[in-house]
């Protein structure tokens, strides 16, 4: 047997033992790679959302579509992988709390160390590895997609939001107002009115 069939077989006996999925639409087979630092793969595809992509006031939802722009270079540490995410997230206003659906794109950075390196530094040791020829972006792409979304969305840059004291939405009336006095005035009105009452009472 020849140097590269050799190889040849040891790559698909390492895809074989691998606990992960290579069909799996956020698993990246990087075998093409070949640990050759500078080499590059393009890795662009359509995907189902993961569950509990969100925060409390929106989210993106399950098997919903993410469309990856991603590229994975080989580098002598491992493979970084890098790009954008984009969907489409469903929410609420967190202003006037209609429903809203706005499209989201995020960065996606990650390296991911080989399996088989001693890792040098305590930050090589948090550097998440890869198993065979496989990664799992998976992680990363949740950790950059929930980070990603607004913490406090909003249906348009200028709604007013809903009337503080009757949660009326203010959209739908610009001019809704409620007439309010300084209750720091209440007692100051009360002796004029009962000062009134006894000039009246002197008079009778």
């Amino acid at each position: 047997m020849n140097v590269g069939s050799a190889t040849s077989v040891l790559k698909l006996w390492e895809l074989a033992v691998s606990s992960l999925d290579g069909r799996a639409p956020l698993v990246i087979d990087v075998t093409d790679l070949q640990r050759r630092a500078g080499a590059m793969l393009t890795v662009q595809r359509t995907v189902p959302a993961p569950t509990d992509l969100a925060n409390a006031m929106i989210a993106i939802p399950a098997d919903s579509d993410i469309v990856l722009d991603l590229m994975a270079e080989s580098v002598i540490e491992g493979v970084l992988i890098s790009g954008t995410a984009s969907a489409q997230a469903q929410g609420t206003c967190s202003r006037c709390l209609d429903p809203l659906s706005q499209p989201i794109t995020v960065d996606v950075q990650e390296l991911f160390r080989y399996e088989d390196l001693e890792p040098l530094t305590e930050e090589d040791e948090e550097l998440p590895t890869f198993d065979g020829e496989l990664i799992d972006i998976e992680p990363t792409l949740r950790d950059a997609t929930v980070l990603g979304l607004p913490l406090a969305p909003v249906c348009q840059a200028d709604c007013p939001g809903l009337c503080s004291i009757c949660g009326a939405k203010l959209a739908e009336d610009p001019k809704h107002h409620h007439d309010q006095t300084d209750s720091r005035w209440d007692a100051l009105a009360g002796m004029f009115n009962d000062e009134r009452d006894s000039v009246r009472d002197e008079k009778d």
